[in-house]
């Protein structure tokens, strides 16, 4: 192998991000249960597209919102946004592979064989725990940093989530804030009957506005963020396990056994074709 060329199965792709078909299709799903419901029941798509409406429930929820988290957060919330619609389509498998190669070559030439191989990680965790590793730290102290680092990006998370969730919150009532302001204007108006029921079918389309954000749009969309932060710490408990075993110097069929379990638990493991072919050599 020449020097500082990764080891075999680094290079292997680690995956990229793609369309949440899970999320799109949920979208797709409620909107159109919603309206196919409306149009059922004899009603038509324009009674509820009511610009008025729409901005007064997405206006108010926007401005409640800001009052209450710090611009940050608000930014951080944003860029979420991202994660909910885009999926990070990175195996666990491709991760062990990695590690595995990097446990390979370190049990052959020493850790620090690792320091050029470490710099091209795709992934800046791994890349991080592993110049740890070769600088000679301490693996406890490495341990400490790296789930610090793990600790602070889920609290980054779980602040954005609480932004969508405390939108759904705000929503429903400020939906009922556009009703109230519709009945005001039909009020004035009462001596005309067809009018007025016009009018209270117009200043509902508020609530419903409300209402269907924060149960279609808000409190899901901070469900899938906190998934995403799971999903990711997850494989960082992965990434950590494996450079824990570098440093403990383990076999690396022991440490690829022991990271398996995380592949599993995401439903991911490779399917075990030596385990039908009893006699194959291992």
């Amino acid at each position: 192998m020449a020097k500082g060329t990764a080891p075999a199965g680094a290079a292997k792709s680690r995956g990229g991000s793609r369309p949440d078909i899970a999320t799109l299709a949920g979208l797709l799903i409620a909107l159109g249960g919603i309206t196919g419901g409306l149009v059922l029941e004899g009603g038509k798509l324009t009674q509820i597209l009511q610009p008025t409406a729409a901005m007064i429930v997405f206006g108010g929820t926007l401005g409640a919102v800001m009052i209450t988290t710090p611009l940050p957060v608000l930014k951080r919330a944003a860029a979420a946004v991202l994660a909910v619609v885009l999926e990070k389509s990175e195996a666990p498998d491709a991760v062990i592979d990695e590690v595995i190669s990097y446990a390979t070559k370190a049990r052959k030439n020493g850790i620090v064989s690792l320091e050029q191989d470490a710099e091209k990680s795709p992934d800046a965790f791994l890349r991080k725990a592993l110049n740890l590793a070769v600088d000679g730290t301490d693996l406890q102290e490495i341990r400490k940093m790296m789930e610090l680092e793990m600790a602070i990006e889920e609290h980054r998370a779980e602040s954005a989530a609480k932004v969508f969730e405390s939108a759904g919150g705000y929503s429903p009532t400020i939906g009922i804030i556009g009703a109230v302001l519709g009945l005001i204007q039909v009020m004035q108006h009462i001596a005309n009957v067809d009018e007025v029921g016009k009018g209270i079918a117009v200043a509902f389309v508020a609530t419903i506005y409300g209402v269907g954000a924060a149960n279609v749009l808000f409190i899901p969309a901070a469900g899938k963020i906190r998934a995403r932060a799971h999903a990711t710490t997850e494989m960082r408990e992965l990434t950590l396990e494996g450079v824990s075993g570098i440093v403990e110097g383990l076999n690396p069929k022991l440490i690829r056994l022991k990271l398996e379990a995380y592949s599993q638990s995401r439903g991911k493991a490779k399917p075990k074709p030596e385990a039908a072919k009893p006699g194959k050599a291992a």
